[in-house]
């Protein structure tokens, strides 16, 4: 009993108002009408104002009943969200979730695979972090995630891993970004004196490798691969982007590929992946199965496949 009022009042209230009459309200509760009836009266008894009005043929709410059902309701809302996760912690299942999503996947389409799965889950509470290049490895090794989506190495044996897509990495420049005409002969020697734009590592501890970088060349640094594109796109700088993100800008000739012998582009293996060696609760372990069903069914950037008609 909550001042006086009881969640059955609540509920009672609510359901009349949702579906329109008292008799409807009684057969959702499965209750019978009076007794549905009787719980409102009472209730506006103890606030002492009128909820309903039952002069017309359909059960309508006053003005001040209205005011109070949309407080009613969030409240009711709020305790089945509490009751969801009473039951989740009796069960031993998981209150959070921590998924690290890399700088090369399509966001679109990982955001969407996850709200699939966390619809179902949520008392769940999801901590989402966005990495790039060694970060969301940092972060899986130092135990400040549960699963990262990104490419990983696959030899490594502390890793369990589940195929999501490929994607494709391009060189690019702007139109008149070069002072030679673009061909498939163009040598890192030949790009030494243009700025390359890179993604900064977010890691604490970066991994010493490095990728597509010209050894002498004057580098830019920024944090995303929206922000890259952009200063790519001024003539900021020229480098490697993931073709989802360039496709309609080579398409009108925003962006021109330099692909050919000596800068062959490259291709990344993104993936969903986790420790082998680490515990994983109830909810990580069905988030783990969901994505392994999910996986064949995605496209080359993350979305669920159109159905072929029959």
């Amino acid at each position: 009993m909550i001042d006086g009022l009881t969640i059955h009042q609540l509920r009672c209230f609510d359901a009349v108002v949702s579906e329109g009459s008292f008799q409807a309200a009684a057969e959702k509760l499965r209750r019978s009408q009076p007794s549905v009836s009787s719980s409102i009266k009472n209730l506006e008894t103890q606030l002492r104002i009128s909820l309903l009005d039952r002069g017309g043929y359909r059960v309508m709410l006053t003005e001040a009943g209205r005011a109070f059902h949309e407080r009613a309701r969030v409240f009711l809302q709020d305790l089945e969200h509490l009751s969801n996760h009473a039951a989740q912690l009796a069960m031993g299942e998981e209150s959070e979730l921590r998924v690290v999503i890399g700088d090369l996947c399509p966001l679109a389409g990982v955001l969407g695979l996850l709200r699939r799965f966390f619809d179902g889950c949520p008392a769940t509470r999801l901590h989402l972090y966005f990495e790039a290049i060694s970060g969301p490895w940092e972060r899986l090794f130092d135990g400040e995630a549960d699963l990262i989506l990104h490419h990983i190495d696959r030899t490594d044996p502390r890793l369990e891993s589940i195929d999501l897509f490929t994607v494709q990495l391009v060189p690019v420049v702007a139109p008149h970004f070069l002072r030679f005409p673009i061909s498939r002969s163009i040598t890192p020697e030949q790009m030494r004196g243009y700025v390359q734009c890179v993604i900064r590592d977010t890691a604490r501890r970066p991994a010493p490798q490095s990728y597509y970088l010209i050894e002498g060349a004057q580098s830019w640094t920024v944090s995303d691969q929206l922000m890259k594109r952009e200063l790519i796109l001024q003539g900021m700088g020229w480098g490697h982007m993931p073709k989802y993100l360039i496709e309609q800008d080579l398409r009108d000739g925003r962006l021109l590929a330099i692909t050919g012998r000596h800068f062959k582009g490259g291709q990344a293996g993104i993936v969903a992946a986790r420790r082998r060696n680490v515990s994983h609760g109830p909810i990580a372990n069905r988030l783990w199965r969901y994505i392994e069903e999910q996986s064949p069914l995605l496209d080359g950037v993350g979305r669920p496949r159109p159905r072929r008609r029959r």
